[in-house]
């Protein structure tokens, strides 16, 4: 993805049928037919799909819901990253983060609310997303940045930030439960109080994110980036109040569209949670794979967009959208899922094994170290894609 640099008073809002042909493009009006009629086309076929089905035509299916589900949320992440163009970092970062998180929430409760057991369904996914988005996605972007770029240095202070962030969250989420919770999981009153302090927390974050720390998320001076924005320049950008008058048609069509390519998300996650459940059970499968594929699904358009910020060499790009992701899964997505499971009488086990509990801690000391030093290189980069193989070994053991 190219840099996306913040408005500025001189912009010119797009209207009428600029703004249409802009915005409405065949692949935005692809999806949407995709997804709609994918999802009608089940609605009518739901008799034929009645369980058990056969083995070929449950792969079929599930592989099509799957592809479905990818291609509409490839769909969300370029309408958020639309937005994250026009609003400037870091609100565009955040837009693109919570969109995120919004399918994740959706596809977790559609599988932990539909048959079987699946109280572990939240740990999987949040523990998979902890992989993929902070050692795959993450040491890919390093390795590939580092090769092109020699070295990438980062705004450390908001790494910083995400990091103590990540330490604290993470052991809420995963590692306290064991410790004082019952049977894996938090007890009613520590769920509410856990889940309430957590979105505090990261309610003041995002008002500092987005307020007096602004600069500490955005580029540094001497990015490689061409257009790359940085702190000594805040005189170029436009405030969000004039951005949201300018572009207030665009800005509400596009928020139109990704809620659009949302919906049908929504809707078939609950078919893709049945074929899941019975596709798992015939492999005689880890379920843990489940929160695998939940977290490959949401997040591959993300790490496919941090990916091409390394090779531009916009490194806090990179850091924005990696280790703001995991901030907003462990601080959205786990209070949201604890008040679903206290809502609908549903389990919901968070602690970790200690295997994993290595891992992420060892993941969050090699991202600190990372951070600290002057520049970010490939040695870094493959070193988290190390700690991802070893996870992925875990997964099967």
């Amino acid at each position: 993805m190219s840099s996306h640099s913040p408005t500025t008073p001189t912009d010119s809002a797009l209207t009428g049928r600029d703004l249409a042909r802009t915005v409405l493009t065949r692949g935005v009006v692809g999806r949407l037919v995709l997804g709609w009629s994918s999802v009608l086309a089940l609605l009518l076929a739901a008799p034929l799909l009645q369980a058990p089905l056969p083995a070929p035509v449950l792969a079929l299916v599930l592989a099509a819901i799957v592809a479905v589900i990818v291609v509409a949320a490839g769909g969300v992440v370029q309408q958020a990253e639309a937005l994250a163009r026009r609003l400037g970092d870091p609100y565009g970062t955040l837009v693109l983060t919570l969109s995120i998180v919004v399918i994740e929430v959706v596809l977790i409760a559609a599988v932990m609310l539909g048959p079987g057991e699946h109280a572990t369904i939240a740990r999987d996914s949040v523990m998979a997303v902890s992989m993929i988005i902070m050692n795959l996605a993450l040491g890919l972007c390093l390795l590939v940045g580092g090769l092109r770029h020699g070295g990438l240095a980062a705004n450390r202070t908001g790494t910083s930030a995400y990091l103590v962030m990540l330490a604290v969250l993470g052991a809420l989420a995963v590692a306290m439960p064991a410790l004082i919770g019952e049977g894996g999981g938090y007890t009613a009153v520590q769920a509410l109080v856990v889940g309430g302090m957590t979105v505090l927390l990261y309610a003041f974050f995002l008002w500092r994110q987005t307020g007096a720390q602004a600069a500490d998320f955005q580029e540094l001076a001497g990015s490689p980036a061409p257009t790359a924005r940085t702190a000594a320049a805040p005189a170029e950008s436009a405030p969000l109040r004039v951005t949201l008058a300018v572009h207030r048609a665009e800005l509400l069509l596009r928020t139109g569209l990704l809620i659009a390519t949302v919906l049908p998300i929504v809707l078939l996650s609950h078919d893709m949670a049945d074929l899941l459940d019975d596709g798992l059970a015939r492999l005689g499968a880890p379920v843990a794979l489940g929160g695998v594929l939940i977290a490959m699904i949401v997040f591959t358009p993300e790490s496919l967009t941090a990916l091409r910020a390394a090779r531009g060499g916009e490194i806090q790009r990179v850091v924005n959208l990696c280790h703001g992701a995991l901030v907003s899964t462990f601080a959205l997505t786990i209070p949201t899922v604890l008040v679903i499971g206290l809502l609908t009488g549903r389990t919901v086990v968070l602690a970790e094994s200690p295997a994993n509990l290595v891992l992420l801690g060892a993941t969050l000391a090699v991202s600190a170290v990372s951070a600290s030093a002057p520049r970010a290189t490939a040695i870094h980069g493959a070193v988290h894609l190390l700690l991802f193989g070893v996870y992925a070994l875990v997964l099967f053991s």
